[in-house]
């Protein structure tokens, strides 16, 4: 059985629920995800969402921005990102997202390469808020049909022109999923590492198939280390101990408990410190220290953050955490403009798995659902603008060819992996640094 739509997204995230709230009700719109709905990174993110709060700090917002990405950021892109701010944020209280206030007014606090407080949050689980609310809003939409456990294997597409995506189903099934645009919104890359903040599901499947199907790509070598995760002998996915923590006042300490750097120094730069200071002590960690910030503070401020370290028998208002750094965000990825669109017609890029150069080298903190939101709103106007009754014939599709489902994704891991390393290779061969924080 064929499915039609005007619009998939592939993606449950926030750029990808945003983008489906902004297109409009007489506009139908699969929205498939690999896992289940709230299994994305967005969900996760813990810190906060940057906001232009005030002209005056535009140009400090601006420079921040570009001095974390080491000024390889897209000028451009950047001015979007923060002048569409106080819209979004706007538009988000609308949907029912609360952030945290104190008298009516909003609070903001400060993160690492931060010049000044401009974060609002929710506790500390301000990704967790955002999509839940994004979410409970996409599930009014009588337009929008969610797919759980439906997975991308392909692109439907021809002579450089997208017409839709080939699924597996919860049921194993292979079918096609036609649609007039296509929207990419699959995450980060975290799977592809022994340790990651990223749930493993998330292994580039979007940029797998941009190599496949010679789509664009940017700055995929760009792979962002986060300085402090939760130290842990246990497999699976590492628990970030967010930027705000540090940037709410937190210690690094060696192993003799003393400070050791700047803890608010940009995430490349500290994660090389800290590296370098494990080198030195033959230590698989550092430390990371509340304990002077008083234990109502702590446990007010992260009672997420609390609650998972006294699972692993730490109590933070008195106990040092053990961190390290771990792979966490993907500054590269498909390349796209400020319209979010991709190298190939009608095919769409948004959220972690696009690159319109925001970032730069380097992701400012809490930059990441500011700019995936914006652009996923700049996403579904386009879409818009250009949406009329398009006449294609379809693309003839081998279902047949997909039916080795574990070598089809071995070979997509594959192909993101040898694409990083011959990014990185032509890096070098210029003699230019590789940026990996």
């Amino acid at each position: 059985m064929n499915i039609k739509a005007d619009v998939v997204i592939v993606g449950s995230g926030a750029a990808g629920l945003y983008c489906a709230l902004n297109l409009p009700e007489n506009k139908t719109i699969r929205l498939i995800t690999k896992s289940t709905l709230e299994m994305s990174d967005s969900y996760l993110a813990q810190g906060g969402i940057c906001v232009l709060k005030e002209e005056a700090d535009y140009e400090s917002f601006f420079t921040d921005t570009l001095k974390a990405g080491h000024f390889e950021n897209d000028k451009a892109a950047v001015s979007r990102m923060i002048r569409k701010s106080p819209e979004v944020i706007q538009e988000l209280v609308s949907l029912g997202v609360e952030f945290e206030q104190r008298e009516g007014k909003f609070l903001y606090t400060k993160e690492g390469a931060h010049s000044q407080p401009r974060i609002l949050y929710h506790k500390d689980v301000t990704g967790q808020e955002i999509t839940q609310k994004l979410l409970a809003q996409v599930k009014k939409k009588s337009n929008i049909i969610l797919m759980e456990y439906t997975e991308m294997i392909d692109l439907i597409c021809s002579d450089n022109y997208c017409s839709g995506v080939v699924i597996r189903t919860k049921e194993g099934i292979n079918q096609r999923l036609d649609a007039d645009f296509t929207v990419l919104a699959t995450g980060g890359i975290g799977g592809l590492y022994q340790a990651s903040t990223n749930y493993p599901h998330l292994t580039g499947d979007s940029l797998a198939l941009a190599v496949k199907h010679h789509i664009q790509l940017k700055n995929i070598n760009y792979i962002q280390i986060h300085p402090t995760t939760l130290y842990t002998e246990k497999p699976g996915r590492r628990f970030l101990i967010s930027e705000s923590v540090r940037g709410e006042g937190a210690y690094l300490l060696n192993g003799k408990k003393e400070r050791f750097v700047d803890e608010l120094l940009p995430r490349d730069i500290l994660t090389r410190k800290i590296f370098q200071q494990m080198k030195k002590e033959g230590s698989k960690h550092v430390w990371l220290s509340v304990a002077h910030m008083g234990s109502d503070a702590v446990t007010g401020r992260f009672p997420n953050i609390y609650k998972r370290c006294r699972e692993e028998g730490i109590d933070i208002t008195r106990d040092c955490i053990p961190v390290t750094p771990a792979q966490h965000y993907f500054m590269g990825g498909i390349k796209v403009g400020l319209n979010s669109k991709t190298s190939m017609e009608h095919l769409y890029a948004v959220g972690e798995t696009s690159c319109n150069g925001v970032h730069g080298a380097n992701r400012l903190a809490s930059n990441s659902l500011l700019e995936s939101l914006v652009f996923a709103r700049e996403a579904a106007k386009d879409i818009l603008a250009q949406h009329q009754k398009i006449s294609f014939s379809p693309v003839a599709v081998d279902l047949a060819q997909y039916y080795d489902y574990g070598k089809l994704q071995a070979k997509n891991k594959e192909l993101v992996l040898k694409e990083i390393e011959r990014a990185e290779q032509n890096v070098q061969r210029n003699n230019l640094q590789v940026k990996y924080g």
